[in-house]
């Protein structure tokens, strides 16, 4: 992938899983949840402190992540879906 995120974001390719119920019944997509799981797939190289030092990221590219719901920006790259989001719109890496 050619896009670099910038200061303290990330981009995470989120965790596509098809949902089928019980006795075979697939849910389309668009009635399932939006998924709350994914892998860094880019980060940037830090924000900047008050001193001008960069913070780097404790997260890094091949984490597994939680994050919120609605948490990020869609983007498509080469007809991949991907999200852009902060760092600290990251709950937990898994």
């Amino acid at each position: 992938m050619k896009i670099k995120p910038l200061s303290d974001h990330v981009i995470v390719q989120p965790d596509e899983h098809k949902e089928k119920k019980p006795g075979g019944i697939i849910i389309p997509d668009t009635a399932q949840e939006k998924p709350q799981e994914g892998e860094i797939i880019a980060v940037g190289p830090g924000k900047m402190n008050d001193e001008g030092k960069r913070v780097p990221l404790e997260v890094k590219k091949g984490d597994k992540v939680l994050f919120g719901k609605y948490s990020g920006t869609e983007i498509t790259v080469h007809d991949t879906e991907y999200l852009i989001m902060r760092e600290s719109d990251i709950f937990a890496i898994l």
